[in-house]
């Protein structure tokens, strides 16, 4: 293993769950063997239950990150175009406000994209793969698809700075996740 790990100047040793050790001091030794295998460039003990040395860790990654040149304008947030990274928020809602019942074959296609000064009209569709599921994005008298499109609106009007007529609706396309040409279809590369 120890072959495969680049020059010892970046390469850090992460020594995890040490909240579990009984005797911190048998941690030394321990060290230590690593240490005449390897010149590690830096040890963290670190334990993410605990939250201990966690920012250390940071930091010694963050010291050892190469510089280069910005890849990106300094204001630019992204790469991906606004109807995505709609899309994106409406399906982060589907997620969390139906996905442990909801399997995550599904998406969302924005059908429809209208936007001027004064606001901006979209209509979205959340794909899914069974009629079974129809039933679970919508629950109770429609309770969660309302949800689900009040939030969607909510983060869309913050993000578009203006305000947002969103229609979502469900449609269902059988086995679309297992189809080659569904998700080309559904801007899936």
């Amino acid at each position: 293993m120890l072959p495969l790990l680049p020059e010892p100047q970046k390469t850090i040793l992460v020594l995890s769950k040490v909240d579990q050790l009984k005797d911190k001091n048998s941690l030394f030794g321990f060290v230590n063997e690593l240490m005449a295998k390897y010149a590690y460039a830096a040890v963290v003990p670190v334990s993410a239950v605990k939250d201990t040395q966690l920012n250390v860790l940071l930091d010694e990654i963050a010291i050892r990150l190469p510089e280069s040149e910005p890849m990106f304008e300094a204001d630019m947030l992204t790469d991906r175009p606004m109807r995505f990274i709609v899309a994106e928020l409406i399906r982060e809602k589907v997620f969390r406000l139906v996905g442990d019942e909801l399997p995550y074959a599904c998406t969302v296609v924005i059908e429809q994209w209208e936007e001027h000064e004064r606001g901006a009209r979209i209509a979205a569709c959340i794909v899914v793969e069974r009629e079974t599921h129809r039933p679970i994005l919508l629950g109770a008298q429609g309770m969660h698809m309302k949800r689900i499109a009040t939030e969607a609106r909510q983060d869309i009007e913050k993000l578009l700075e203006k305000p947002v007529h969103l229609e979502v609706y469900i449609k269902v396309r059988k086995g679309w996740s297992a189809r080659e040409s569904s998700l080309r279809d559904l801007g899936y590369e």
